[in-house]
């Protein structure tokens, strides 16, 4: 064969006369996108996403139908390429009714793959569950307990009936794999680089865990007497059993990570000395200081802070709160303030509020359950004064309020009401009304204006080369734990890219995403949500022991099948969001109708999605020009063309279910083996 000479992005290939662009970079090692080519039919140029440029050729040039000529100057990625190929995808996207991921994993601080460990879970391979779940958290038995669950706010299972009960199936899964024995996660071999992690909360643990993974040797900093953070300390054990959260760390530490407790930063060891001897140093200190209501009488005896509070029951000395607490604030925190309260003998345990019962940020099953061991609540009022005698805590002043307009953040914000005012008997006030940051120890971290450290949202460093910081101690405060994790996560790839020389930001991956109101669930079999077995309120509220039973089996993989598995089957193999998240820095600019298909299963085999086709061309011309078997054609003409099967009879079916080569080539994820 006669062979030509050619460059592509500035590297000098030889090819044989007759050949595409395509299959020269190819064989060069060179990528050019393209959605619909395949060696196994003839070319066809359908998508416009492989177009190239040629030095001197005022068009572009389609590299999978384009022959090259002898002396062809080639550029995969020029500007001009490059707005092309984002000119099509942005076509492309805005026909494409696909959801990349489901609701669920995109509503997760972590992005954890819900979906995915769902499905194990169903088909009884909760090892698998626990496999897919550790890609994201190394917790998953601890946070499973604990986490609000916002993928559960956002599950659209709740277009049926109820959402999944997502969170306890965490739980379940992990409980049955610790129990069993759970395989410590294999690490890569030493790099030699040295990392530290000030702070063995939830985000330091990560941090720790996924750096221990890549092979760096890493050790944990931590100031108080056992790692774990706010989960061990500020989380009080009838809802998070401090075993469990014992097995998990001992896990992270058989990775190699190293934790040294009774470590303050500042004392035991200076932060110049652990930047002088580590590579990198991640601060994830948390935020451990409770905040003042600001009101007088602070001072007095019997007042305390709610994060104080729950520390001082965790480490065995109970604060003494008397027979008469009230409780300001209106979180989760409150709510392990309140209950915590009950079980160390209150008899009267009242939660202000400066809001209705509606504004209120708990969850509902926290308000419930509070409620249901004894908790009174008075709403639209706000502490403005304790009232104290010879230094002791006697009595908090309320201040009346009423709703007024909304907040930045929608909430009708709470207004005095003039001149009107309640008292209330108290033995002892507490504050849980939020956190703020200590950074005594950390020097020369510059902090924002709210006192918090500054850390660069994209990669994680503060102002100090090779100092990173993740967590309640940075940017927005304090936050749920999963954020934290979640943060922790893309911190570590981000410090592991800095120790290997490279520079990286995180971005947040493109992905298509259907609207619920386009979506009709009318076909969905009703299955309520399982519930939650727990020990009966007047036992519970005796005692610190875990207040929520295990999941019987049967019905953990009964509330597991009811995933309606809105995320892509296809989603870490499609082509189509691959390119456009290289190439899409937001969604596309074209808004319009959508071609509205329904779900094709006539060849019952083999399934379509017709909202994801693209019109590529492949599964059809494979059918006839490989498989010789003519089933699929494009029909209708325009914006209303779509693939359909020409035939569905008995023998075409079997012909399809012993083939299934359209569901390998298609690059979208439209075809789907059933």
């Amino acid at each position: 064969m006669e062979k030509i000479n050619l460059i592509i992005n500035g590297v000098p290939l030889t090819g044989e006369k007759g050949e595409t662009i395509l299959q020269i970079a190819k064989r060069g090692g060179i990528e050019i996108p393209t959605l619909c080519q395949s060696e196994l039919v003839k070319n066809y140029g359908a998508c416009g996403i492989c177009v190239v440029e040629a030095k001197g050729s005022p068009k572009l040039m389609r590299a999978c139908s384009t022959v090259a000529q002898d002396g062809m100057d080639i550029d995969t990625e020029s500007e001009r390429v490059v707005r092309s190929r984002r000119l099509a995808l942005e076509f492309l996207m805005s026909d494409h009714d696909g959801d990349c991921r489901g609701p669920c994993n995109l509503n997760c601080p972590a992005g954890t793959d819900c979906q995915g460990y769902l499905k194990a879970i169903a088909e009884g391979d909760d090892a698998r569950a626990v496999q897919i779940i550790k890609e994201k958290l190394p917790l998953p038995a601890s946070i499973g307990r604990v986490c609000p669950h916002p993928c559960e706010t956002a599950c659209r299972r709740q277009y049926v009936e109820e959402p999944i009960s997502i969170a306890q199936l965490k739980a379940f899964a992990a409980d049955r794999v610790l129990a069993a024995g759970e395989k410590v996660a294999e690490s890569a071999p030493s790099t030699g680089k040295k990392v530290a992690i000030a702070g063995g909360g939830p985000a330091g643990l990560t941090a720790a865990y996924f750096l221990a993974l890549k092979g760096h040797d890493v050790t944990i900093y931590e100031g108080m007497p056992k790692a774990g953070g706010m989960l061990r300390y500020g989380i009080p054990e009838y809802r998070l059993p401090k075993a469990v959260l014992d097995s998990e760390i001992a896990l992270i530490e058989k990775t190699g990570v190293k934790i040294k407790c009774g470590v303050r930063i500042g004392e035991d060891v200076t932060f110049d000395e652990l930047r002088a001897n580590n590579d990198a140093v991640i601060i994830a200190i948390g935020a451990w200081t409770s905040m003042s209501a600001g009101c007088g009488g602070e001072d007095l005896k019997g007042v305390y802070g709610g994060i104080d509070f729950l520390r001082s029951i965790v480490t065995g000395n109970p604060v003494d709160i008397g027979e008469k607490v009230v409780i300001m604030g209106g979180g989760n925190t409150a709510m392990d303030a309140c209950r915590s309260a009950v079980r160390l003998g209150a008899k009267e345990v009242t939660v202000v509020y400066r809001r209705t019962e509606k504004e209120m940020p708990a969850e509902k099953i926290e308000i419930a359950e509070a409620k249901e061991e004894g908790v009174s609540f008075r709403f639209l009022v706000n502490p403005c004064e304790l009232v104290g005698e010879n230094g002791v805590l006697k009595s908090v002043k309320l201040q009346v309020m009423e709703l007024g307009e909304p907040d930045a953040g929608g909430r009708r914000s709470p207004v005095p009401v003039e001149g009107k005012f309640e008292y209330i008997e108290a033995d002892s006030f507490i504050q849980a009304i939020g956190q703020k940051v200590n950074v005594k120890g950390f020097e020369g971290v510059e902090l924002n204006r709210r006192g918090i450290i500054a850390a660069d949202e994209g990669n994680f460093l503060t102002n100090l080369e090779g100092v990173f910081a993740v967590g309640d101690a940075t940017n927005k405060g304090a936050s749920i734990a999963i954020a934290a994790i979640g943060e922790a996560n893309k911190a570590a790839t981000i410090v592991d890219a800095y120790l290997n020389g490279i520079e990286l930001s995180y971005r947040k991956p493109y992905v298509s995403e259907r609207k619920v109101e386009d979506i009709d669930f009318s076909d969905r079999e009703k299955a309520p949500r399982c519930a939650i077995p727990q020990r009966p309120a007047e036992e519970r509220r005796n005692d610190f022991k875990e207040v929520n039973l295990p999941l019987d089996e049967a019905v953990a993989r009964a509330e597991a099948k009811r995933c309606l598995e809105c995320g892509c089957h296809d989603y870490g193999e499609c082509k189509l969001v691959d390119y456009s998240d290289r190439y899409l820095t937001d969604k596309p600019r074209f808004e319009g109708d959508k071609r509205s298909f329904s779900k094709d299963l006539s060849l019952k085999a083999v399934g379509r999605n017709n909202g994801k086709c693209i019109l590529c061309g492949l599964c059809v011309r494979v059918c006839d020009e490989v498989v010789g078997a003519g089933i699929l054609g494009l029909v209708g003409r325009g914006f209303t063309t779509v693939v359909k099967s020409e035939f569905n009879k008995e023998e075409t079916i079997s012909i399809c279910a012993a083939c299934g080569k359209c569901v390998e080539l298609c690059p979208t994820g439209a075809l789907k083996l059933m």
